[in-house]
């Protein structure tokens, strides 16, 4: 099982400032490549301070001229809000910056508050995403596409430059129901997911659907691959537990509120708000744990066949702490799954 980082730029408190925070997601990324990490990741949200990161591909090609050989991950650009004539000569380029380490991860977005204040309703992302993952293979793995659809009409066109390799870079699908992560699979495309909160069974059911559609996808080569995420951090004592709890508590306060509702966003900063799962609820779904916890947690997934696990080890941490995480995940828990 690969070991990936990822990048999610939260800001608690405005006055730390994003040069600040994008200058330690780079000083992450540099360390994980040196101590052993197969990847890193980044995500795609604007207008507020959870995961943000409103230009995934140019920090995926800041991290690329600062280190050699890292994977560098979208976890995930949301494609219903750019228009992929302009989108895919931007993929293409950024990958050429990355040498060719970029995987594309893609989704069709999850915050109602940020889809809907860009112009975009949410029970419209579906049908868009769609159209425009359509739009998007054709652009890469083609020329002179044209195209007359609900969202898109065009004459033949080409992206220029061309991809490094037709195909590239791959696509990865943030999926979390299984029947889609089984579908998804049946085109070739590579699997992000996440439980989230939900509880065993349903990773057991995404994790049986992503190996029925290898299965019935038949390749022996340039398989498909199964990444999980998941909120971590490797803890020193019981009280160093409850208090990155504490933290991961106020994270979710907060994503909740754009995740499901009801999206109270003030000056860009997502407004915490009162949940209904416990500390003690949270905590079970989470890596927040000591050295032989997280083993035992993580050998679960890869005993499930997890390809990769993406770690998001910022939740609310001093840089410091991070910076210290990484190393011990990588000298202490990686081996045993290598």
């Amino acid at each position: 099982m690969d070991f990936c980082i990822q990048l999610s730029p939260y800001l608690p408190e405005k006055s730390y400032g994003g040069a600040r925070l994008y200058s330690d997601m780079v000083e992450l990324a540099v360390l994980a490549e040196q101590v052993g990490f197969e990847s890193v990741s980044t995500t795609e949200h604007h207008l507020i301070n959870c995961l943000m990161m409103p230009a995934p591909l140019i920090l995926a090609t800041k991290i690329a001229a600062h280190t050699q050989k890292i994977k560098i991950l979208t976890s995930v650009v949301v494609l219903p809000l750019h228009d992929m004539r302009v989108f895919a000569g931007e993929i293409i380029t950024a990958d050429i910056f990355c040498q060719g380490r970029l995987l594309l991860g893609v989704g069709r977005g999850a915050f109602k508050y940020e889809m809907e204040r860009m112009g975009i309703p949410m029970d419209e992302t579906r049908e868009r995403f769609d159209e425009s993952l359509d739009v998007l293979n054709a652009l890469l793995n083609k020329e002179e596409v044209s195209w007359n659809g609900k969202y898109y009409k065009f004459d033949a066109l080409t992206i220029m430059p061309r991809p490094i390799a037709p195909g590239s870079p791959q696509i990865m699908m943030a999926v979390m129901v299984p029947e889609g992560i089984y579908h998804c699979v049946l085109r070739g495309f590579h699997i992000q997911t996440t439980p989230l909160a939900g509880n065993h069974q349903l990773l057991v059911n995404q994790v049986a659907a992503f190996n029925r559609g290898k299965e019935d996808l038949g390749r022996t080569e340039n398989c498909p691959t199964l990444s999980l995420s998941r909120l971590a951090h490797f803890t020193m004592s019981d009280e160093d537990a409850l208090s990155k709890i504490d933290l991961a508590y106020t994270y979710y306060s907060r994503f909740d509120n754009v995740f499901t509702g009801p999206g109270i966003v003030e000056h860009g900063m997502i407004k915490p708000l009162p949940r209904n799962q416990t500390r003690e609820e949270l905590a079970e779904s989470l890596l927040i744990c000591g050295k032989q916890e997280m083993i035992d947690k993580l050998s679960i997934y890869s005993d499930l066949g997890i390809d990769r696990i993406i770690l998001n080890i910022n939740f609310g941490a001093e840089h410091s702490e991070m910076i210290e995480n990484v190393h011990r995940i990588a000298e202490e828990v990686m081996p045993h799954f290598q």
